[in-house]
């Protein structure tokens, strides 16, 4: 459930998901975590992204760290917020959190990771996600809590 004004996309699922692509823009944490939009879905307020789990993100068990999986999952939250306010508001998360369900290895295959928002309020958004290996195991989970702010509070004065 949203409340979202209008509902209707001013761009499809498939031209905000080659604007993603195709962007030179990416956040350097995204760059680092290797994120790359795979699917858009505006109706359900959710996205798919994969990352890079690299071996230097490896802890001392040969896992991938959890700290990187949080960021991962706090990644495709906020880009669940982005999509739902048509690509007019951030939404800084205020609080997160995240079950880890199975150990994370880095074995040169991506991680896949679904955000979505399950409620966009004009002060508040709910996010869930998930990250899943390439056998499709799920291998964490997390809730958030995020604040919706137009882009216009960033312009420079």
């Amino acid at each position: 459930m949203s409340d979202v004004g209008d509902t209707t996309p001013e761009r499809t699922d498939g031209e905000l998901l080659a604007r993603f692509q195709s962007s030179v823009n990416q956040p350097k944490g995204s760059v680092t975590l290797g994120f790359r939009m795979i699917a858009i879905d505006q109706s359900k307020m959710q996205i798919e992204a994969e990352f890079n789990a690299r071996d230097d993100f490896r802890n001392p068990m040969g896992q991938i760290q959890g700290g990187y999986l949080c960021a991962m999952l706090d990644d495709v939250m906020s880009v669940a917020c982005l999509i739902t306010s048509g690509m007019t508001h951030v939404a800084p998360t205020l609080e997160m959190k995240t079950s880890f369900l199975r150990p994370a290895i880095a074995n040169g295959s991506p991680l896949r990771a679904i955000g979505r928002v399950v409620k966009w309020g004009r002060t508040i958004a709910f996010t869930e996600g998930e990250i899943y290996d390439a056998g499709g195991k799920l291998l964490a989970k997390a809730t958030g809590t995020a604040m919706p702010t137009p882009f216009e509070n960033f312009k420079k004065k």
